[in-house]
């Protein structure tokens, strides 16, 4: 969850600097965006996060007790600029933790500065009512479940392997699209030319709504469905068409 910070005291600026941490146990790779910098609160979701992925690598290999891994425990974590614009500022975070198994721990985040409005957006902020992330759910569903169907068919699979891999794809695809905020909190706005959001593009990580091995899936929802459901305050940001 991303908090309002309106009405907020001050935020202390956060030093954000790369990190590069190399030992025989771990390797931490950490680089942040120059843009977060301009806005303190910003900065400091952004650190809060990076942070936690850090604390979590440090306590996987403290429970080693001195023990080599097979393989080095590894966070890699990348922040880039999606959007800058006098009322929208959007960072991405992405990269991965491994600390043991078949492979690392996707990590993927997105946070939402309205500069104008001083506070981080949040899923549940923009669309407070419940009962409206039926529509978005709606939209995203239908476009997973095509995409699937169309990935499935590119494949040379026979036709029980490909009824059943539609079976399970579908299950998995109901159940991260729920019509819940928490499922559609990772967005990035997609901006026209004039500074207006035309559409969302909403993030899942890998295993929300197919396979680890599918990787993240996007999907936009035009402005010309999320208009009508975002709580007003937010309305003037969007523009459909």
């Amino acid at each position: 969850m991303q908090p309002s910070l309106a009405g907020a005291a001050p935020a202390v600026a956060v030093d954000l600097r790369d990190v590069i941490e190399t030992t025989p146990d771990y390797i931490i790779g950490i680089s942040y965006p120059q843009v977060a910098a301009h806005y303190p609160p910003l900065a400091q979701a952004v650190h809060d996060y990076a942070e936690a992925a850090r604390q979590q690598l440090m306590q996987a290999t403290a429970r080693l007790h001195g023990t080599k891994p097979a393989a080095p425990y590894d966070l890699s974590l990348q922040f880039s600029s999606v959007v800058e614009t006098p009322r929208v500022v959007v960072v991405a975070a992405e990269g991965s933790s491994y600390t043991g198994g078949a492979h690392g721990r996707p990590l993927l985040e997105r946070f939402v500065w309205l500069p104008q409005m001083q506070q981080m957006l949040a899923a549940e902020q923009l669309i407070p009512d419940a009962a409206n992330w039926k529509p978005v759910s709606d939209f995203v569903r239908e476009r997973l479940l095509t995409g699937l169907s169309q990935q499935l068919d590119a494949d040379t699979a026979e036709a029980d392997d490909r009824g059943q891999r539609l079976q399970n794809g579908s299950r998995k695809i109901d159940a991260g699209t729920a019509p819940e905020a928490a499922n559609f909190s990772r967005f990035e706005p997609v901006m026209n030319a004039d500074g207006s959001i035309r559409a969302l593009r909403f993030v899942f990580p890998p295993e929300q709504v197919g396979t680890y091995a599918d990787g993240k899936k996007v999907v936009e929802v035009p402005a010309s469905v999320l208009v009508p459901l975002v709580a007003p305050a937010y309305r003037p940001l969007f523009r459909a068409g």
